[in-house]
């Protein structure tokens, strides 16, 4: 990750300096929350895909950095959003905006950022960037109602929880991507090239991140283990594990998901389920097909520093288990 990021090292503390210039607003509360959220460690990997994405593409100019601050601020409207929905007490390690300051200033603060980030997408004026990012935000909502009536579901498909995670994560990866390639001019097949990149990229890290649930150290994955299955998401190892399990085992989860509040004897009766039926296995595996495919999108374009990073960035996502 560390070695991706060294070509753009000095973009992304541009990007941190953008953040504070855009956060500016007259109401102290809405900069503390934003401050907060956005300042709290996070490793930066959708404006980072923007900013590879255009220096891949040849690009020169001084518009990436706004943009890339832009698409963080979509992020972070969705992570203060998300948090209140989910009843999140932990972002990044740390406590979540809506334990410190209440529903009612995330969502606000989260409405804010959202705004902003229309705001400065204007200011730039590339109506095809406006449209990439404006679609995205779109996908996002969906993909969030989506999940929510999906809530506690044993029957989800692989195949709908894949359009969950396309909505909900994958697009804006996709969308940094793609404008990172349009504002570098590239080529239509190389823009779809790093559009496409940036879907399997996004897809591999949401199931990662859905199977670190059920394995990772709280303290180093940086939210509450077991969360998802408390808040009755059907992730990948959970649906494996559903399609494989005996008619009694399918109950108990049942049981288990529809709780409002779970025990660690529920949790640990989950886990194990998971495990046995190699839950945590196929979905590894799955995210790593993605990252494989997320690859070979890359060959429409020549050897070059850009690339090599873009390549080491998609291999991080499935090794921060590690």
């Amino acid at each position: 990750m560390e070695a991706a990021l060294a070509l753009i090292g000095e973009d992304l503390k541009n990007v941190e300096l953008q953040f504070k210039k855009d956060l500016q607003s007259n109401v102290p509360l809405i900069r503390k929350v934003a401050e907060y959220v956005v300042s709290s460690g996070g490793k930066r990997i959708r404006p980072a895909l923007l900013l590879l994405a255009a220096n891949l593409c040849g690009y020169r100019g001084e518009r990436h950095v706004p943009l890339a601050s832009v698409v963080e601020f979509i992020h972070t409207a969705t992570l203060l959003h998300d948090d209140v929905v989910d009843n999140a007490n932990l972002r990044r390690g740390i406590a979540s905006a809506n334990t410190l300051w209440g529903n009612e200033a995330s969502v606000l603060v989260g409405d804010f950022l959202f705004s902003k980030s229309f705001s400065l997408m204007v200011a730039d004026g590339d109506l095809r960037v406006l449209g990439v990012l404006s679609n995205a935000t779109t996908l996002i909502a969906e993909g969030e109602v989506l999940q929510l009536v999906s809530t506690s579901d044993l029957d989800m498909t692989e195949e709908r929880y894949v359009e969950v995670v396309r909505c909900k994560t994958a697009i804006l990866l996709s969308a940094a991507c793609h404008a990172g390639a349009i504002i570098g001019g590239a080529a239509p097949d190389q823009e779809a090239a790093l559009r496409d990149f940036g879907m399997d990229l996004g897809i591999a890290f949401q199931l990662m991140d859905d199977t670190l649930d059920y394995v990772a150290n709280e303290d180093e994955f940086g939210k509450s283990i077991g969360h998802d299955l408390e808040e009755g998401k059907i992730t990948l190892p959970l649906i494996h594990t559903l399609q494989r399990c005996t008619p009694s085992e399918r109950n108990l989860i049942g049981d288990i998901v529809a709780k409002d509040i779970l025990a660690a004897e529920d949790f640990h009766a989950v886990f194990d389920l998971v495990h046995t039926y190699g839950g945590i296995d196929y979905a590894m595996g799955k995210a790593r097909e993605y990252i494989e495919q997320a690859k070979t999108h890359l060959h429409a374009f020549a050897a070059s520093p850009g690339k090599t990073a873009l390549q080491s960035l998609a291999d991080y996502v499935v090794t921060r288990a590690k």
